[in-house]
C-alpha cells in the first residue's frame, strides 16, 4: 500500500537496532517495492514548505490582491520585506524570493537525484522502474513550472551528476521543456483515484499543470494556447474520477483526505509532517483561547479588505452568538453552521471574522490591549473582533485589523502544526480553466463557459449568473480559487496586477510581474543575469 503515508517514510523508522548506511544507493537499498516508494516519498516531502512563511505560496500571495501582512508597532516590519512585496517595491535582495528559488531548486535537485537512481535501476533491467520515472519527471515539471511562472527564467538542470554551473535558461526554453516532459509522461502516468496514488502525482495532476500552462501561455510566450488548455481541462472532467464536493468548506476540512474534488495534495500531519503553520501565521495572538492552542499565534497574515468586501454579503459583525469559527457561529459541539445562512457566499468560510470567542462562550480578550491613544487602539476595544478593515499598512497598524485567513478548518486543541492536507490543485479551478478557456476562443456569450462558472456559483449557494463577462470570470475566480496560489496568475492574465489595491497605487513599471533573481544567486553564479528592470 503506497497510499497517504509516502511522505511520512523518512520519519517512521522505530527499530534502533537497524542497520544503518552510509550512503543509500541502488546497491544497498531500492531492492524491493516497498523500498522503491519509501524512496520515492523523498521527491513529494519537499512539497512540504507550501504550508508556511516566507516561501513560494507566501511569496505569490503577497504580491496579490488577497493577502497583507501589516507592521503593528514592532511586530511584522522584518526590515521592510513584507511592505515592499505589498507595495510591488521588491528589490533583488528580499529574503522571501531568495527562499523561494531555494524551495523551487531543492525540489529540482531532490527530483534528479532520485531520477539518476531510478534510471541506473531501470539499466540494471529493473521493469518496475519506468513508472517511478514518469512520476518523477511529472514532479519535477511542476517544479520548473512554478520557476517559469515566477521569475520567467532559471537554470535548467536534468543530470544530477551534472556538476557544470550553468546560467538561466529563458522563458521560452523552460515552457518547452515543461511541455515536452508532460507530453512524454502523461499518456503512462497512473489514472486510478484511491489510497495508493493519493498525495502523488497522477495523469490528472500532469493534465491540471499543463491545463494551467496553456491558461497562461500567452503570458509566459506571447502565443495563446487556449484551446489546449481547454482540451486538457476537458480530458480531466470526462475522466469521471472528480466532482465538486456538496460544501465547499468539506475540501479544506482538518481530515480532508476524502475529498473527491482535491486532485493534488500535500499530505501534512502534524506528528509526522509538520509545517502547514496557518494559525500561527494569521490569527491573533489571543486566538490562542478561541481555539485551545498550544501554540500562541503570531498575527501576521489579513485578507485585503477589498477581496475580503467581495463575496456576496460578506459577515462583518455577526455578534455575541457564541463561538466563532471561520466568521460564522458553531455550537457546543464544535459543529459549524449550515452553509445556507441568507444569502451569504458560502465560501465566507475562507475567513475568520467578526468578535471571537472561546469554546466556554466568553469574549476572547486582547491583553496586550493599550486603548484609546495608543499607538494601535484597535476601534473595538479589549475584546478581539477581526474587522475587515485595516487603517494602515504601517508603522501602527490595528492588531485587530483584517479578516484573517480561514481557508482550513483549525482544529479545536490544534498545535502549530495542521493535519489538513494542502490542496495544490483542484477540480472547481479545472472547471474555470474550461469556462476560461472557452470564453477567450468563442467569447463570453459561450453557452459551456457560463454553465461551467454557474456549477461553481451554485455550489456556493449565491445566484447563478444570467450573463458572462470577464469581470464576472475574474472576480468568481478570486472567490473560489482564494488562497490557492491563483491569483498572482489571474491578476496578469486578466490585466489586474498593475491596479492600485489595498495600500498599493498604480505600478508604474511593469518589471514587478515577474520576481527578481535572487541577489544572493547571482553573487553566486557569475552567469546569471537579472531580470530586466531590478
Amino acid at each position: 500500500m503506497i497510499g497517504v503515508s509516502v511522505t511520512f517514510f523518512t520519519f517512521s523508522c522505530t527499530n534502533l537496532d537497524e542497520e544503518l548506511f552510509d550512503q543509500v544507493t541502488a546497491d544497498n537499498f531500492f531492492q524491493t517495492d516497498q523500498e522503491l516508494i519509501a524512496g520515492l516519498g523523498a521527491a513529494y516531502s519537499s512539497f512540504g514548505g507550501l504550508g508556511n512563511h516566507s516561501n513560494l505560496w507566501s511569496t505569490n500571495e503577497l504580491v496579490s490582491d488577497e493577502l497583507i501582512i501589516t507592521t503593528k508597532g514592532g511586530d511584522w516590519f522584518d526590515g521592510g520585506v513584507l511592505q515592499q512585496l505589498h507595495l510591488h517595491t521588491f528589490t533583488p535582495d528580499n529574503g522571501f524570493f531568495n527562499n523561494t528559488w531555494g524551495q523551487l531548486y531543492g525540489g529540482i535537485s531532490t527530483a534528479n537525484r532520485l531520477l539518476a537512481q531510478f534510471q541506473e535501476l531501470k539499466a540494471q533491467g529493473n521493469t518496475s522502474a519506468d513508472a517511478y520515472i514518469a512520476e518523477l519527471r511529472a514532479v519535477r515539471a511542476l517544479w520548473y513550472y512554478w520557476i517559469m511562472d515566477g521569475f520567467g527564467r532559471g537554470p535548467l538542470v536534468t543530470d544530477f551528476n551534472d556538476t557544470e554551473v550553468k546560467g538561466a535558461s529563458s522563458r521560452q526554453e523552460l515552457y518547452n521543456f515543461i511541455e515536452s516532459e508532460l507530453n512524454a509522461v502523461i499518456p503512462v502516468l497512473p489514472t486510478a483515484k484511491d489510497a495508493t496514488t493519493y498525495g502523488r502525482m497522477t495523469r490528472w495532476a500532469a493534465l491540471t499543470i499543463r491545463a494551467k500552462l496553456y491558461l497562461n501561455a500567452q503570458i509566459y510566450t506571447g502565443t495563446a494556447q487556449y484551446q489546449k488548455a481547454a482540451d486538457d481541462a476537458k480530458a480531466i472532467i470526462d475522466g469521471g474520477k472528480y466532482n465538486l464536493e456538496a460544501t465547499y468548506k468539506d475540501n479544506f476540512a482538518v481530515n480532508n483526505a476524502g475529498s473527491n474534488e482535491n486532485i493534488f495534495v500535500y499530505p501534512y500531519d502534524k506528528v509526522f509532517a509538520g509545517g502547514f503553520n496557518w494559525p500561527m501565521m494569521t490569527l491573533h495572538y489571543a486566538s490562542q483561547t478561541v481555539y485551545n492552542l498550544t501554540d500562541q499565534p503570531w498575527n501576521g497574515y489579513s485578507v485585503v479588505e477589498e477581496f475580503y468586501n467581495s463575496y456576496s454579503n460578506p459577515v462583518t459583525n455577526p455578534g455575541p452568538q457564541g463561538p466563532v469559527w471561520l466568521g460564522l457561529a458553531i455550537d457546543a459541539n464544535n459543529d459549524r453552521v449550515p452553509d445556507d445562512v441568507g444569502t451569504q457566499d458560502s465560501r465566507l468560510s475562507n475567513f475568520v471574522v467578526g468578535p471571537q470567542y472561546k469554546p466556554s462562550g466568553d469574549k476572547a480578550v486582547d491583553p496586550a490591549f493599550e486603548g484609546p491613544g495608543s499607538a494601535q487602539p484597535d476601534p473595538d476595544g479589549i475584546n478581539l473582533n477581526f474587522t475587515p478593515r485595516i487603517n494602515e499598512l504601517g508603522p501602527n497598524a490595528w492588531r485587530q485589523g483584517g479578516a484573517r485567513i480561514g481557508k482550513y478548518a483549525f482544529e479545536i486543541g490544534g498545535t502549530a502544526n495542521m493535519s489538513n492536507d494542502f490542496v495544490v490543485f483542484r477540480y472547481a479551478d479545472v472547471l474555470l480553466i474550461r469556462a476560461e478557456a472557452l470564453a477567450r476562443l468563442n467569447g463570453y456569450g459561450n453557452a459551456e463557459a457560463l454553465t461551467l462558472v454557474n456549477q461553481i456559483r451554485t455550489r456556493a449557494k449565491v445566484d447563478p449568473f444570467v450573463t458572462l463577462d470577464a469581470d464576472k470570470l475574474y472576480a468568481e475566480r478570486g472567490r473560489e480559487m482564494f488562497a490557492e496560489m491563483t491569483r498572482r496568475q489571474d491578476m496578469l492574465r486578466f490585466g489586474k496586477f498593475g491596479a492600485a489595491y489595498g495600500f498599493k497605487g498604480v505600478d508604474a513599471s511593469t518589471k514587478y510581474q515577474l520576481f527578481p533573481i535572487p541577489k544572493q544567486q547571482l553573487d553566486a553564479n557569475a552567469k546569471l543575469t537579472q531580470n530586466p528592470g531590478y
